[in-house]
């Protein structure tokens, strides 16, 4: 399964090498002191002005600031994911591992922060992004075209394609697009795998992960689904959880990239740390913790 699932990428990869200020009348005191109200007042004004322009201009430099200024300054990068093995997914002990997982953390610890990893409706990534209550989504994201305009994307990281996953037992019914007409299928709500199935004008069912997914297609409730390829590597077929499902169709061929706020330069930031960790042989040695390294793009 995994040594026909790299082949699927390695085709992939070849194919992609593409106030305004009051004035007074005069008081007890300024009468008593001799001086003119009038003037005290127009220096009062000047006053007032100065404070006004200084507080707009600090107002303007902190919304102004740097992503990475913002989460330095906080300490902790947000990482939006999904249950999504190989790429982010528990171990025995509760903590997030995977190769997304750790390079995320990775990335975190050379900014000089930790990473904090925070499950997120997928259907929901950009208001999660937009609203700050995650930094950024790393998590097998496919470079969509809605994806890289209302997000800061990197640079693609891996290469990844949309596979059907059918019962082991009816595999040889469904070797080609046109076979599929007639299947149900689940689908992650506004993954890459649901805009393909649409596309095609399939009949879907979405749910809130990719893993859903499969459990649906295992408990019967769906005929189908459409997940990612580096997931089926990891989830599907003999000496897995899932052993009598399996895949057949490859419905595109796509790559993966890490999104941030529009504007951000947290994206330049991990972009250097890729070149970085690629040169160095970390990208490669932690993909290969995780059975992915065929899917690695060079930086």
């Amino acid at each position: 399964m995994k040594k026909l699932i790299a082949v699927m990428l390695t085709g992939a990869m070849t194919a992609a090498m593409v106030t305004g200020c009051g004035g007074g009348n005069e008081t007890p005191t300024d009468a008593a002191a001799g001086t003119e109200a009038p003037a005290e007042d127009g220096a009062g004004a000047e006053d007032t002005d100065a404070a006004a322009e200084t507080g707009a201009a600090e107002a303007d430099t902190a919304s102004d600031e740097s992503d990475l200024a913002y989460v330095q300054g906080k300490g902790t990068l947000v990482v939006g994911i999904t249950d999504f093995e190989p790429m982010d997914y528990k171990d025995e002990s509760g903590n997030w591992i995977g190769f997304d997982a750790d390079m995320a953390s990775a990335f975190a610890e050379s900014l000089g922060v930790s990473a904090e990893f925070v499950e997120i409706d997928w259907d929901n990534k950009i208001m999660e992004l937009d609203g700050k209550t995650i930094d950024c989504v790393w998590n097998g994201m496919t470079l969509t075209d809605e994806v890289k305009s209302a997000m800061e994307c990197s640079n693609a990281y891996c290469n990844n394609a949309q596979i059907v996953i059918v019962p082991a037992d009816k595999k040889d019914q469904y070797q080609d697009v046109d076979s599929l007409s007639d299947l149900t299928f689940a689908v992650e709500a506004g993954s890459a795998g649901e805009a393909e199935v649409t596309a095609l004008g399939l009949t879907c069912t979405p749910v809130k992960a990719q893993s859903d997914a499969l459990m649906e297609v295992a408990a019967g409730t769906s005929d189908a689904a459409v997940i990612d390829s580096l997931m089926a590597a990891a989830m599907v077929g003999e000496g897995t959880g899932y052993e009598n499902l399996t895949y057949t169709v490859g419905l595109n061929s796509e790559e993966y990239g890490v999104g941030f706020r529009k504007g951000s330069d947290l994206a330049k930031a991990l972009n250097e740390f890729f070149a970085a960790s690629y040169a160095d042989g970390t990208m490669t040695e932690t993909a290969e913790t995780y059975g992915v390294q065929a899917a690695v793009i060079a930086q």
